[in-house]
């Protein structure tokens, strides 16, 4: 009885896995984003700073977006932290749209708010 519980249950708990880890991984990377680097330019509306990833939510002329910014290392390490932002603060974002035209996300590579930049990923910055 064991050996085929455990015959079952290995298979069925390889694929749980599987479907775990894709869509874990569906937004760490970049194979997710447009390459093509884009601007806008928006009002925040809400800030997490926090695992696995800090975001906004801010308003644009296109509707609201939500913006990834780095790990929580690499945005600290940027200088954005608790308090340099509040909502209602207008913020230009340098990043990488999703590929996916139906998902209103931006990976940051650089925020700017008050002429202050915070650039999560300097390497691939494109002036």
């Amino acid at each position: 009885m064991h050996k085929t519980i455990a015959r079952i249950g290995m298979p069925v708990a390889l694929i749980g896995l599987l479907f775990w880890a894709s869509s874990t991984l569906a937004h760490h990377g970049w194979a997710w984003a447009e390459d093509k680097q884009t601007e806008m330019t928006g009002v925040i509306t809400e800030i997490y700073i926090g695992p696995p990833h800090p975001r906004l939510m801010i308003d644009t002329d296109d509707g609201p977006w939500q913006v990834d910014l780095g790990n929580p290392r690499q945005t600290r390490d940027a200088g954005f932290v608790d308090g340099v932002a509040e909502e209602g603060d207008e913020i230009i974002i340098i990043g990488h749209r999703s590929k996916d035209s139906d998902e209103k996300i931006i990976k940051a590579v650089r925020a700017t708010i008050d002429g202050e930049h915070y650039t999560f990923y300097p390497d691939l910055l494109e002036e």
